[in-house]
């Protein structure tokens, strides 16, 4: 079912058990940003799935603080200084990612690595279009090509260009990330996981393709990752959550955004079926690969695989999800179903890599 159109609210209270400590981030916050002056005050973003996100103000100046879930976390993962490093350089070249103005790796202030970013305001898509772009033509379609050339223009900037030619290591980067995947899978699996998502890493990690020029990588590119101005669907103004961000294959962004895409076959399989996107009208599949190459100039003849990929990740991050609700790491509700959408992501995984 999809999730209710209370989506569109920005920001609301502070989940129960995913409080910080305020007094000691207000205080760590106004000794070193002075200019910060009025009352501190905070909200979340509620419509996330890992990373805290919150909304901290001071007066009339809205900021974002994010940080790691509580719990285990998987290695690698949710990390703030990759995060910090990218959005600290990257918005010179690429104005869709806002501007990080702070990391703190004292874990003595929130109990983690946090990082601070500016706040842009906006509207991102969920289940539905949003009010602010009800009645205009073909929206749907619209917002999704939209989006998938936000991801094309990323892989154009020149990681030279703006600082961040050391984000990551380009050379064996597939093979790395498919052992690292399945690495995760094998930590976070339950007693009632699939069997055949491991299926899926291991024919992957038998048909690697191979990999063309490095590109700056999102690594978590979706719709609900974008941020759109009230009214226009035609342009994504914001790009969010940078904490897997690095040096790698451009096409591994596009697997992530398809297997996350409607489908004819496996409708609304995936991480966002539950905002049954097929409802939106947005372009099909294949519209968006050839859009996707004609703006980057970049080979999609591999993309099934890159897809097949996209799903394996998916279906990892569904189950570490379902795996901090089985243990007790988090009170998010959302959570406990999460693990209902792996099994036929993997079909669609193996599907696409002609094993299905």
């Amino acid at each position: 079912m999809p999730e209710p159109r209370t989506r569109e609210v920005d920001t609301a209270p502070v989940r129960p058990g995913e409080d910080l400590d305020w007094p000691r981030v207000e205080a760590y916050l106004r000794a070193r940003l002075p200019e910060l002056t009025g009352e501190f005050s905070v909200l979340q973003f509620p419509n996330g799935s890992a990373n805290l996100t919150y909304q901290i103000r001071f007066g009339d100046t809205a900021l974002v603080l994010r940080r790691p879930p509580f719990g285990t976390i998987a290695p690698g993962a949710h990390d703030m200084g990759r995060e910090y490093k990218a959005l600290s350089r990257l918005w010179k070249v690429y104005p869709r990612a806002p501007r990080a103005l702070m990391l703190c790796t004292d874990h003595d202030v929130a109990g983690s690595d946090f990082l601070l970013v500016e706040y842009r305001s906006g509207v991102v898509v969920w289940d539905s279009v949003p009010s602010s772009m009800e009645g205009l033509p073909d929206a749907g379609r619209r917002i999704g090509l939209a989006v998938i050339d936000a991801l094309a223009d990323l892989h154009r900037v020149d990681p030279e260009e703006c600082g961040l030619g050391d984000l990551g290591r380009p050379e064996g980067f597939l093979e790395r990330q498919v052992r690292g995947w399945r690495k995760r899978w094998d930590l976070a699996a339950t007693a009632d996981a699939d069997p055949q998502a491991a299926v899926l890493g291991e024919r992957l990690a038998e048909a690697l393709p191979r990999s063309g020029a490095a590109s700056v990588l999102h690594n978590d590119f979706k719709i609900d990752n974008c941020q759109f101005a009230p009214g226009d669907p035609d342009e994504v103004v914001s790009v969010f959550d940078w904490d897997m961000a690095t040096l790698g294959d451009p096409l591994v962004d596009v697997g992530t955004l398809l297997n996350y895409w409607p489908d004819p076959e496996f409708g609304d399989a995936g991480a966002l079926a539950s905002l049954g996107l097929s409802s939106l009208g947005l372009p099909p599949r294949e519209e968006l690969i050839e859009r996707y190459s004609r703006r980057s100039d970049i080979d999609v003849g591999d993309v099934d695989w890159y897809e097949a990929y996209g799903c394996l990740k998916t279906v990892v991050i569904l189950q570490q999800l379902y795996a901090r609700y089985v243990r007790g790491e988090t009170t998010d509700e959302r959570m406990a179903s999460r693990g209902d959408h792996i099994p036929v992501l993997v079909q669609r995984g193996l599907a696409r890599l002609g094993r299905g």
